[in-house]
């Protein structure tokens, strides 16, 4: 049995990123968000909602980048902290003990804990109600090289503990049960 509910954004579990913006020393903040995700392939896009009232907000507007750094299990207690304290009174990458990194393409800092950083130009920006959608091109990805696989060269981002936000709380992945595409294979490969 069911019941309705109002409507509500009840898509979980969602990443807990950090996005890390501004173009100078002096103005370099970060914001946890939980909306995000890709929305193109070709070419790479993808999305932030961004209340507008956020300090952050002003930031990604002016300079029209950021960068989607992904966060572990170890990054937990820094996502969360940086998701309720404001960029307006804390230098969150000094007291989060967070390191600012050169960015490839973008002139936004990424986080040299992350496992991977993806930087992003932001091409429209969509007024959606209590947050704006700020649509982006994927311009570079930074991938932690401890993380690729020596063998295969791909990015073994799961045995990173990447950390994922379900409504209110923040969790570690559990164990793998499959890979794309396993239904329709033969048995036995996972």
């Amino acid at each position: 049995m069911k019941e309705d509910w109002k409507p509500g954004t009840m898509i979980y579990p969602l990443p807990a990123v950090l996005v890390s913006c501004g173009s100078t020393p002096e103005e370099y903040n970060i914001l946890t968000i939980a909306w995000t995700g890709t929305i193109c392939t070709n070419p790479p896009m993808c999305y932030i909602s961004v209340r507008p009232e956020r300090y952050s907000y002003d930031i990604i507007k002016r300079n029209m980048e950021f960068v989607i750094n992904l966060t572990t299990k170890e990054m937990a207690h820094a996502t969360d902290w940086c998701g309720v304290r404001s960029g307006r009174n804390h230098d969150k990458f000094k007291e989060m003990g967070l390191t600012p990194g050169k960015s490839t393409v973008v002139s936004a800092p990424l986080i040299e804990e992350s496992p991977l950083c993806i930087e992003c130009r932001v091409k429209e920006i969509i007024s959606l109600g209590s947050h704006d959608m700020f649509i982006a091109e994927v311009v570079n990805v930074r991938a932690e090289t401890s993380n690729l696989n020596p063998q295969t060269g791909k990015l073994e981002l799961a045995e990173t503990n990447p950390l994922v936000y379900v409504h209110g709380g923040y969790y570690e992945l559990g164990e793998k049960i499959g890979k794309f595409g396993w239904s329709v294979e033969k048995k036995g490969n996972k």
